[in-house]
């Protein structure tokens, strides 16, 4: 006798509709199945090559950073300082 016995997975399949109910096992099933189907999707999505996509016109002039999309990473070109605070008087 050992975990793999048939009747241990008897008493806890037993014990685990009594725990959660028919109900909430079927729905557990299904959301598993849906989020397996969604997994396998997003894989094969991401095996597929890129499509090419259409080159889009280059500006003549450098984009100010105002305008520029909120995707495009800012850098900003600048010195710092340490600034001393006064000391607090008692």
């Amino acid at each position: 006798m050992g975990i793999f016995d048939w009747k241990h997975w008897i008493v806890l399949l037993v014990v685990v509709v009594l725990v959660f109910g028919t109900k909430k096992l079927k729905n557990f099933g299904s959301d598993l199945g849906e989020s397996i189907k969604g997994f396998k999707k997003a894989m094969n999505e991401d095996e597929k090559p890129a499509e090419p996509t259409a080159p889009t016109a280059q500006p003549s002039q450098p984009v100010p950073p105002q305008s520029a999309p909120l995707n495009q990473p800012h850098t900003y070109d600048g010195e710092v300082q340490k600034v001393q605070e006064p000391a607090r008087k008692e």
